[in-house]
């Protein structure tokens, strides 16, 4: 049997339009060239001239949240309780078995940027792929986003799913989502304009204020959706550990036996 392996986690880089304005990751790099005397300082007596072609090392220093890239948002993240009012628990403290699960991808790349995806909507594309949820099955949103990641206009393309979408994905014991947009809500840019005409501040983050219910995880930023059939595959998506935290980098992928 065949494996194949589906790369869904973009590059960590700097200088794309990957988040809103003062959120963008930062990345110096240093090198070969200019880290010669980082070696040359742990060993007296050693020269530049004795490293191989006067190289050092090539490292990089970051300047980043737990959100930038592709990453697995903790229950802590959304709000400080979850599963109607115990602590909510950070990104070291998530349950391994949750990352590692069957995948189900849900495609609504044809909703309008910003469309709240209700739960009716997440029944009908359930119905059209013939699938029938399962416990801790990861759920992975397809949007118009993940086409745009980079592009001047990518935190304001996708639709968002609801709470009321949302909790009907938790009810059926699904524990971890993901989405190729900047979030799992709605962009903030039609939220806001929402919010204006209504004042209901209830519709802000209402996605993933449903793990104050019901606490789960999301993915976001994910890519390469468009490649995954419906069903049919693995989705794996282990945080990096980072003591009470909010969020942890994955490398999420999905595989697939042929």
């Amino acid at each position: 049997m065949a494996r194949r392996i589906i790369d869904l986690s973009v590059p960590l880089e700097a200088g794309i339009a990957s988040d809103p304005p003062g959120h963008e990751p930062k990345i110096t790099y240093l090198p070969h060239k200019d880290t010669a005397e980082q070696i040359t300082g742990f060993f007296p007596g050693l020269k530049e001239e004795d490293l191989p072609g006067r190289e050092g090392w090539a490292i990089e220093l970051l300047q980043i949240t737990t959100h930038n890239g592709t990453h697995l948002d903790a229950p802590y993240h959304h709000h400080s309780t979850m599963d109607g009012g115990k602590r909510a628990i950070t990104i070291d403290e998530v349950p391994l078995d949750w990352c590692f699960q069957p995948g189900v991808k849900l495609d609504f790349r044809h909703f309008a940027d910003g469309q709240i995806v209700t739960a009716d909507d997440v029944k009908r594309e359930l119905d059209r792929i013939e699938h029938t949820l399962q416990p801790l099955e990861i759920v992975v949103v397809n949007t118009a986003a993940g086409t745009a990641y980079g592009q001047p206009d990518y935190t304001h393309r996708g639709c968002g799913m609801g709470r009321e979408a949302t909790l009907y994905l938790l009810e059926q014991g699904v524990r971890v989502t993901g989405t190729d947009g900047w979030s799992w809500d709605a962009p903030f840019s039609h939220t806001r304009n929402r919010f204006a005409e209504s004042k209901d501040a209830s519709i802000i983050w209402e996605g993933h204020r449903a793990s104050m219910e019901i606490g789960y995880c999301h993915i976001e930023k994910l890519t390469n959706l468009e490649q995954l059939p419906a069903t049919g595959f693995q989705i794996s998506c282990f945080p990096f550990k980072i003591r009470a935290a909010s969020a942890g980098f994955v490398r999420a992928v999905a595989i697939i036996e042929d």
